[in-house]
């Protein structure tokens, strides 16, 4: 691995963990709740996540470029929730655009199993032979589009194989009952994504505790963290049981007592 794939790889985790921002929900379903104004919406997160994933328009309008965290670019998109199929993806994104905005990495999506395989994994395998030779990791997500039940380990473990066999240096997938297949089967690093707004704390808590447990080295969860009620001890919480290795029940104490902290200061105002 080259100095600059290793620097940059560096930027994305601590200790070789992570917790990764997701605001690119609007490239295929435009506003989204808690998230009209992104600017406004990540401004108290940033301090507690080690890098953001973001389109290049949103990244151009609403991140302050001082002292910004990583940026992971998202570079796939082309399809709509209104459209007929979500795969149907292509890249939007040159390598030259990609240096431009200095990019810490890349994300794109795979569509294992749907009608635009094929091209989800050429999009994935142009990317990676262009971003090697400046250096730029690429993380490939696993996404599974409107068919929700396809997030069982033994369709997320091939998802994440094939993603990694094709020069993925990090692999983004859904967490899921027996991870550790997923994980054990897959030899580059593998993020958690969140997926639907969990119904409770609790829950969102407990399944990255799981699956940190069982070998994800992280998270990337955006909708289960800025739609939360409270978001600021929600990525506090959670960012306790990847670097802290925290237990739900220590977890869910930090939540309560930063909730708590907050609600006081808002009544000294």
């Amino acid at each position: 691995m080259d100095w600059g794939m290793k620097n940059r790889m560096s930027q994305l985790f601590r200790n070789g963990r992570c917790l990764f921002l997701p605001i690119d929900h609007g490239y295929f379903q435009g506003p989204t709740s808690c998230l009209e104004r992104p600017g406004e919406t990540i401004a108290p997160l940033l301090p507690w996540c080690e890098a953001l994933f973001v389109t290049r328009g949103v990244l151009r309008n609403c991140v302050v470029p001082a002292g910004s965290k990583p940026i992971i670019l998202r570079v796939s998109g082309g399809a709509s929730v209104i459209g007929q199929d979500l795969a149907n993806e292509a890249l939007t994104t040159s390598i030259e655009e990609i240096v431009r905005l200095n990019a810490a990495a890349v994300g794109v999506s795979i569509f294992v199993g749907s009608d635009y395989e094929h091209e989800s994994l050429m999009n994935l395998a142009d990317l990676v032979n262009d971003c090697e030779d400046f250096g730029i990791p690429v993380m490939a997500v696993t996404a599974v589009g409107k068919e929700l039940e396809q997030r069982e380990a033994r369709y997320l473990a091939l998802s994440s194989r094939i993603a990694a066999e094709l020069g993925a240096r990090v692999v983004k997938t859904y967490w899921c009952k027996n991870f550790d297949k997923v994980v054990e089967g897959c030899p580059v690093p593998v993020v958690m994504a969140g997926g639907p707004k969990c119904e409770t704390e609790m829950e969102v808590l407990a399944f990255v505790h799981d699956g940190m447990k069982r070998g994800a080295v992280g998270v990337n969860l955006g909708r289960n963290i800025w739609q939360s009620p409270n978001p600021v001890p929600m990525i506090r919480a959670l960012g306790a049981i990847i670097h802290e290795k925290a237990s739900v029940k220590q977890a869910l104490d930090l939540f309560q007592a930063v909730k708590a902290d907050a609600g006081k200061a808002r009544k000294k105002k």
